[in-house]
């Protein structure tokens, strides 16, 4: 990350603030005609089964227990909303490339999730979680193309980075940044998180407030 697209301390703080706040769960949809109003602006999280989306989402709200977090792939099928402060919602959408669910299913709650990227006026960026040990991989490419078609402005977030050495994480954040360049909808700058050991989760939280202007 560049010096001038890094966030000032006074910034951080706002967003520690923020979402310090009340976050509750709101609802969970199983089809696009259960969705919440679009009066709120909305950050998805999306990502292979078993990325860590869960726990992301609940470092960043400073909770332990907001999004339930499993050690069995596949497990979100729904489309789950939290609300932070009234003022915003952070969307939980059901992974890819693995689940342990008919394959009839697993097509049915991974479509809900592109529906969703495609109908939602309000989404004002996905984050697209990476494991930080793997980097992108071929099963990823299909989730960035959805992006690029959509149109939706998407993040690369890498989590686990606490997994690796300081060297390894800056290697494999530049080349994330080099292999997402000619993408259309992607946003420049890659992020590097720990939800067990809260690197990054500062950034992150401003990035959300940023973008969702709040």
């Amino acid at each position: 990350m560049s010096e001038d697209a890094a966030f000032d301390a006074e910034a951080l703080e706002a967003a520690r603030k923020l979402f310090a706040r009340e976050a509750r769960f709101m609802m969970g949809a199983v089809s696009m005609s259960g969705l919440p109003d679009t009066e709120l602006p909305e950050v998805a999280f999306a990502g292979r089964s078993n990325v860590g989306k869960s726990s992301l989402i609940n470092a960043v709200v400073g909770r332990t227990h907001l999004a339930r977090a499993s050690n069995e792939p596949g497990r979100t099928r729904e489309v789950n909303f939290f609300v932070v402060d009234e003022r915003l919602r952070l969307v939980d959408l059901p992974g890819y490339g693995f689940a342990r669910a008919s394959k009839g299913e697993v097509k049915k709650f991974q479509n809900l999730g592109r529906d969703y990227l495609r109908g939602r006026p309000n989404l004002k960026r996905a984050f697209l979680l990476i494991d930080s040990r793997h980097g992108l991989k071929a099963v990823d490419d299909e989730a960035m193309a959805a992006f690029d078609v959509a149109a939706v402005s998407y993040q690369i977030i890498l989590t686990k980075a606490d997994k690796l050495k300081p060297a390894e994480v800056e290697a494999v954040v530049a080349r994330t940044e080099k292999q997402i360049a000619k993408r259309p909808a992607a946003f420049p700058r890659v992020l590097a998180t720990s939800s067990e050991k809260g690197g990054g989760i500062p950034e992150l939280r401003a990035e959300i407030a940023s973008v969702c202007e709040v």
